[in-house]
């Protein structure tokens, strides 16, 4: 079956967002609450384990602060610090202080170009998405993608497939239609469980992780003139991702 869908994961995939994005914008969040809380670049490598943001405030607690008495408001108190958070992040979006990753504009437009259908897939808010899009791609960008399926629209989180499994029903499409975006473990998981064809763009955060079952494993998705790093698959000559490829390895797989 023909290729006719790109569906995307966002932080990581689109953007490196976590580091010095979502890392910052909750520790910030946290000061401006009055704790005394603070994710380093090593911790919050740990703390990625957990996707999604209110899931990861919680996992901390349980695991890393051992001798903190969670309030009755507990869950209240989560809810209004990951607000906090996420407009933080929204206003670090709109000092377009997050790039695109290589190559991910390039595709996407071209994408759009040869008549692709293209979703976002994410354990993010949709806020967050809405203000990556429009800040560090094109004003308009939000409507280039038909279905933006995000933060809490399914209960279960990746690596459960639930979220791409909601995307693809909305698109009335099967997973033989589609090809996904991911750049992490939990996130192949989620996408290989819903029956989808996978390729990974790692980071920093995910170098070590375990993507077997994915198309191809790429440093990024490069550019003519800079070539991406292959880690697994192959690129048949290219240098960079481009929509032929993509459909040559689906068709193959």
């Amino acid at each position: 079956m023909a290729l006719q869908a790109l569906i995307f994961d966002v932080d990581g995939t689109l953007a490196d967002t976590e580091r010095d994005g979502h890392r910052v914008a909750f520790n910030l969040a946290f000061r401006e609450s009055g704790l005394d809380w603070d994710w380093d670049v090593e911790l919050y490598g740990k703390l990625l384990t957990v996707t999604g943001g209110k899931e990861r405030i919680r996992y901390y607690v349980e695991y890393f602060l051992k001798d903190y008495v969670m309030p009755a408001n507990f869950d209240d108190m989560v809810a209004s610090l990951h607000k906090t958070k996420t407009r933080h992040y929204t206003e670090m979006l709109s000092g377009g202080l997050i790039p695109m990753r290589p190559g991910v504009r390039r595709l996407l437009e071209e994408a759009r170009q040869s008549g692709l259908r293209m979703a976002i897939a994410t354990t993010t808010t949709p806020d967050n998405v809405t203000a990556l899009l429009k800040y560090s791609l094109a004003e308009d960008a939000a409507d280039w993608f038909e279905v933006i399926a995000a933060g809490d629209i399914v209960p279960a989180k990746k690596p459960a497939p639930d979220i791409y499994l909601w995307a693809m029903k909305k698109m009335n499409l099967d997973p033989a239609d589609c090809l996904a975006f991911e750049d992490s473990e939990n996130g192949l998981k989620s996408s290989l469980g819903a029956g989808l064809k996978t390729l990974v763009t790692i980071n920093d955060y995910t170098a070590d992780h375990d993507f077997e079952g994915a198309l191809a494993v790429l440093s990024d998705l490069g550019e003519p003139g800079n070539a991406c790093q292959v880690f697994s698959g192959d690129m048949r000559g290219r240098g960079y991702v481009d929509v032929p490829l993509l459909r040559q390895w689906h068709e193959k797989a």
